[in-house]
């Protein structure tokens, strides 16, 4: 890749402290954007924050706090995180609050484009082409959506798979005005509004958690090529596997979650860095203590080949072109830790351990 590459990350929906498999997708955006610069790229970050949102209110209002609030408060911890993992801070942070005219903007091109229809004082994205380009078959993503706040018994749809890209607010929900009466956007369509209004009809690498590909990630880049006629959206895809603990995945609605927070009262945050980034980024994994022993193992040999004042071996660029190679951080760690000196240094630096 020459020149700029502009990444977009779906953020977090700030209603909860972070939990390592949060942590694992935007550490992994955060080593992709490193090896990049490295190699002389520009790069552009943007990462949202999803602060209109279900979940958000449902948990603004057990705590007794507006949701603007206590997003706020949530937000806090989360970068306080973030540095701790040594993510550098995006370059763009779009708060999906600040955007629903341009998700009212997006819904009107979608109506104009024919993907689109008027219902019960919302607007729906239909559905089929996210599902097409999901590969998936059609009850599989019913049952996705249904999982992920789809609302798939929506009685203004005309199917299921269809997503409300502007949506009548409830009561107790914030609303905003529209053509179509008071409402708030739809989830998918806050992403594609964010991105479209950063970067404009196209974008070259768009991360996130492998469970957002099916329903959000399709749904976003569908709606963002039907608005623009531009295709692709974004060229490339960083889907991070999943983090599971006890063999299931990492999730405030099971409670099985492993905060980032009490990781590193434990360890310095280079380790836990160590522990997200010394594995296949596109495979799921268990997370286990013994593996955070590890990581601080690993982290220890490779500082200390970065001690020894010379290399052994092809030196710098072996180790860089493992990173190359699809992220391939075990192997680089491995040669760097065989190398020492300034191969092992340089890694070091490249990856922020």
């Amino acid at each position: 890749m020459v020149g700029r590459a502009r990444i977009y990350v779906c953020g977090v929906t700030p209603y909860d402290v972070t939990h390592l498999g949060h942590a694992a997708t935007f550490v992994w955006v955060d080593a992709a954007e490193r090896v990049l610069r490295r190699l002389g790229v520009q790069t552009e970050v943007c990462r949202n924050v999803t602060d209109v949102d279900d979940v958000l209110f449902d948990a603004a209002t057990r705590a007794g706090a507006h949701y603007d609030r206590f997003a706020a408060v949530q937000q806090f911890h989360f970068e306080r995180d973030m540095d701790a993992l040594g993510v550098r801070r995006p370059m763009h942070e779009p708060r999906a609050h600040t955007y629903v005219p341009q998700v009212v903007e997006l819904a009107s091109a979608l109506l104009e484009a024919g993907a689109a229809y008027e219902s019960g004082g919302g607007v729906y994205f239909s559905g089929a082409p996210a599902l097409e380009r999901s590969g998936i078959f059609r009850d599989e993503a019913v049952e996705l959506l249904r999982q992920n706040g789809g609302r798939v018994d929506d009685p203004n749809k005309r199917d299921p798979l269809d997503q409300a890209v502007w949506q009548p607010s409830v009561e107790g929900e914030p609303a905003w005005p529209s053509p179509w009466g008071p409402g708030r956007p739809g989830w998918h369509a806050e992403c594609t509004a964010m991105a479209l209004s950063t970067y404009g009809p196209a974008l070259d690498l768009h991360a996130g958690g492998a469970d957002l590909r099916f329903p959000h990630h399709a749904y976003e880049a569908a709606q963002a090529e039907a608005a623009t006629g531009v295709t692709p959206f974004a060229r490339s895809w960083l889907h991070v596997g999943t983090v599971r603990l006890g063999g299931e995945k990492m999730a405030k609605s099971t409670g099985n979650l492993v905060f980032v927070s009490d990781l590193l009262g434990q360890v310095d945050g280079r380790v836990v860095r160590t522990l997200l980034l010394d594995r296949a980024w596109a495979t799921p994994w268990d997370y286990a203590p013994q593996l955070l022993a590890r990581a601080a193992d690993r982290l220890a040999a490779l500082h200390a080949a970065a001690g020894q004042p010379h290399s052994t071996g092809a030196g710098e660029a072996y180790v860089l072109d493992a990173l190359v190679d699809d992220l391939d951080v075990p192997t680089a760690i491995d040669r760097a830790i065989d190398a020492g000196g300034s191969a092992a240094r340089e890694l070091v630096q490249v990856l922020a351990l």
